[in-house]
């Protein structure tokens, strides 16, 4: 599970599969075939997701086709397919869910595996009762997982006394990594979330075990009450169970996950691991610098190259947003700090232009939309109607939330900056200095961060007001 410097897929001219023509070719020759259709799905990011059809001389055989056409050289990326792929590798035969291993480009970033059934939205599920049959069973699988040797997988060598400090801080390495590949100015939450993390390392002495990372609804199939597939794997680790459960508690907030005490004393009495509030504490704070790390560095601009013109701006939008705001509330937690509460933007008056705008958002939901049957495209739409939101949002405000930070960073550092970008530089050198720390620059940082979330809140929804609950 060590770092990946192979070279990136070829992303030139692609054929009437979407796809390009050297990796067509590597497809069917992996498969023993000709690739017949080939549908990109929803979800998976810069990582994309597609399902494959390769008419075979025994049939038609369907799999599932992993593929990042970006630069791992350029983004620092220690997260790539192919670390992935030595995860199915290793899982294959191990009695979990998990998609057979088919193949591995010699130099791209692309997986082959088999495609499995199932339902990824967990949300999708109504019935109560069937809702909870899902989610026992996920844990319970996860318990399994965390109950696997990493030796005898091949994923830890027979003779490592690796400690789970050691591991964490390798974690930290990783983050490290990307920051200094990616020169830009770092997100004070990120930057006071490191500076603890670095300090805090806890000091437990095992078990190690596999931790799949970004784990729990979304990141599993169903069917028929049970889970049929774990889906992705780039964020796999040897390290705490701890940091697993973390995971599960931050999925749950995008997607509700039912009663995590329950699930949380099925996975004690499944895995006979007890969980301990403090090492999770110090793990949520970690699962939320290393999504808030992702986004270093990367421009808008840049967020629109090679994924069909932007990818899907209203997600970036509103999860980048959440999970800021968690990060900070994670770190006040650990740190003792009271935050402030939400204060509502002023109200302004209605122009021609937001009624120009609702008539555009009505077309978008009642008419477009309900005509689309292709999944990705079903979720462009939906991102962009959460674009239009925030950009309506943000052109009636901006001027008073971009005064309002500028004053508060101006209190906050003792200075009489007038313009932001200077107050935002100036915090950023103060924090790296340790002129300022968490508890003294939390609080206004906040309070920043629940102006952008009345932004968002109309693309956000129930999002706006997601927090993490206690542990135990």
């Amino acid at each position: 599970m060590g770092n990946d410097t192979d070279n990136t897929a070829t992303a030139g001219a692609t054929g009437a599969t979407g796809l390009p023509a050297e990796l067509v070719e590597w497809i069917e020759q992996t498969a023993g075939g000709t690739l017949t259709s080939a549908k990109r799905m929803a979800g998976g990011g810069r990582k994309q997701a597609w399902f494959v059809d390769i008419t075979t001389p025994s049939g038609l055989q369907s799999l599932f086709l992993r593929w990042d056409p970006s630069s791992v050289s350029d983004s620092g990326d220690p997260w790539t397919v192919r670390r992935e792929a030595e995860v199915y590798r290793a899982l294959n035969g191990c009695g979990l869910p998990v998609a057979a291993f088919v193949g591995m480009h010699p130099t791209a970033q692309a997986l082959l595996l088999t495609k499995l059934p199932g339902e990824a939205r967990f949300s999708a599920m109504r019935d109560e009762a069937l809702r909870n049959q899902v989610a026992a069973d996920f844990i319970r699988h996860l318990a399994a997982l965390h109950r696997l040797d990493p030796r005898e997988v091949g994923l830890l060598p027979a003779g490592s006394e690796a400690q789970l400090p050691e591991l964490v801080r390798l974690q930290l390495a990783e983050i490290d990594g990307i920051i200094a590949a990616r020169p830009a100015t770092v997100d004070p939450v990120l930057r006071l979330a490191l500076n603890w993390l670095h300090a805090n390392v806890p000091a437990a002495t095992g078990p190690i075990v596999i931790v799949q990372g970004d784990t729990g609804p979304g990141n599993f199939m169903y069917q028929d009450g049970r889970v049929t597939a774990i889906v992705d794997w780039e964020l796999a680790h040897l390290g705490d169970p701890m940091d697993d459960i973390a995971w599960v508690m931050l999925r749950s907030l995008q997607d509700p996950f039912t009663d995590l005490s329950v699930r949380f004393a099925e996975y004690e009495a499944a895995s006979g691991i007890a969980l301990d509030a403090g090492r999770i504490r110090y793990y949520r704070v970690l699962a939320e610098a290393k999504i808030m790390v992702m986004g270093h560095g990367v421009t808008l601009r840049g967020q629109t190259e090679g994924d069909g013109g932007g990818g899907d701006p209203g997600a970036r939008l509103i999860f980048g947003q959440l999970h800021k705001r968690l990060c900070a509330e994670a770190l006040a937690d650990v740190l003792g700090v009271t935050l402030p509460a939400a204060t509502p933007l002023a109200q302004a008056e209605p122009t021609d232009d937001d009624v120009l705008f609702d008539i555009v958002l009505q077309q978008l939901r009642d008419v477009v939309s309900p005509r689309i049957t292709d999944s990705l495209a079903a979720q462009r739409i939906k991102g962009l109607a959460r674009a239009l939101k925030y950009l309506a949002e943000s052109g009636r405000h901006r001027a008073e939330v971009a005064a309002a930070e500028l004053a508060d960073l101006n209190q906050l550092l003792g200075s009489a900056h007038s313009e932001l970008p200077a107050a935002r530089a100036a915090l950023d050198d103060a924090i790296a200095a340790g002129e300022i720390d968490a508890v003294a620059a939390l609080p206004a940082i906040y309070r920043q961060l629940l102006r952008r979330n009345e932004l968002l809140r109309s693309a956000s929804g129930s999002l706006a007001d997601r927090h993490y609950g206690p542990i135990g």
